[in-house]
């Protein structure tokens, strides 16, 4: 991971965790909004499109994951 990116937890969120499925020790709250949720298809998670287009991001976890920080910075530059 690198340096100028840091790994955190908000313990103190009363949503904490917010993703039941998720390890607490993988749970990176920087992630709370997804960062990639506007490139579309191109963000690489799990999630569908509503019958109104709207993305429906209810069952990913690629940003949530610690080990995936690097790759998810990557792609907003």
């Amino acid at each position: 991971m690198s340096e100028h990116y840091k790994f955190f937890q908000n313990k103190e969120c009363e949503y904490f965790p917010c993703h039941k499925t998720e390890k607490t020790e993988d749970f990176n709250c920087l992630f709370c909004f997804c960062p990639l949720y506007a490139k579309g298809a191109q963000c690489g998670g799990n999630f569908t499109y509503t019958e109104k287009g709207i993305k429906n991001c209810t069952n990913c976890m690629f940003p949530h994951k610690r080990e995936n920080y690097e790759k998810v910075i990557q792609k907003l530059i």
